[in-house]
């Protein structure tokens, strides 16, 4: 059907896209459109989106980032909702640690290094901790921890086997994170 009206269409290409139509009965029009963006400058995420999501993974894992991101009602490049994928390749692409490595950077230990640190076994430290005699963070969405060095000489983490943790007082985290 379209061939029936249009005769021919030039196009012309500069700063901006001409196109002259001109049709069966004589008629010519003249449109000028811009040019669009290359595809992935058009599907890049906002700068103010990623400032958010850098900002959040101080304090949050992958997936954790996505849902907060969605709340507030960012959206990827491509206009989806985020998810812990999207937030991963946004952080590879645009080189930002993530929280595990954040939390290393702070001075935090896993579990097996703050066990030879304090000279305990592993199971120790997670009884303690189950205790509330050790602090630490969710590090990855798979639920690993890091843990903040205690004070040297703290007597309550001492191994002694036979007595009970729960005459042991809990200490409370510190707002900063590592000492």
């Amino acid at each position: 059907m379209v061939r029936l009206l249009i005769e021919d269409v030039t196009l012309t290409k500069t700063d901006q896209i001409h196109a002259h139509i001109r049709l069966r009965g004589g008629q010519t029009r003249s449109l000028t459109l811009p040019i669009p963006g290359k595809a992935w400058q058009i599907r890049q995420t906002k700068p103010e989106t990623l400032a958010a999501l850098n900002q959040l993974l101080n304090d949050h894992t992958d997936s954790e980032t996505a849902q907060l991101l969605n709340a507030a009602g960012h959206q990827s490049g491509t206009g989806q909702p985020f998810t812990s994928s999207i937030v991963l390749h946004l952080r590879r692409s645009n080189g930002l640690p993530n929280r595990y490595e954040r939390l290393r950077a702070k001075g935090l230990l896993t579990i097996n290094q703050l066990a030879r640190h304090l000279h305990v076994h592993p199971s120790t430290i997670k009884a303690w901790h189950r205790a509330g005699l050790l602090v630490s963070h969710k590090a990855t969405d798979k639920n690993e921890r890091l843990f903040e060095i205690p004070a040297r000489g703290d007597k309550r983490l001492i191994a002694r086997q036979g007595s009970p943790l729960r005459n042991r007082k809990p200490i409370q985290p510190t707002q900063r994170g590592a000492v």
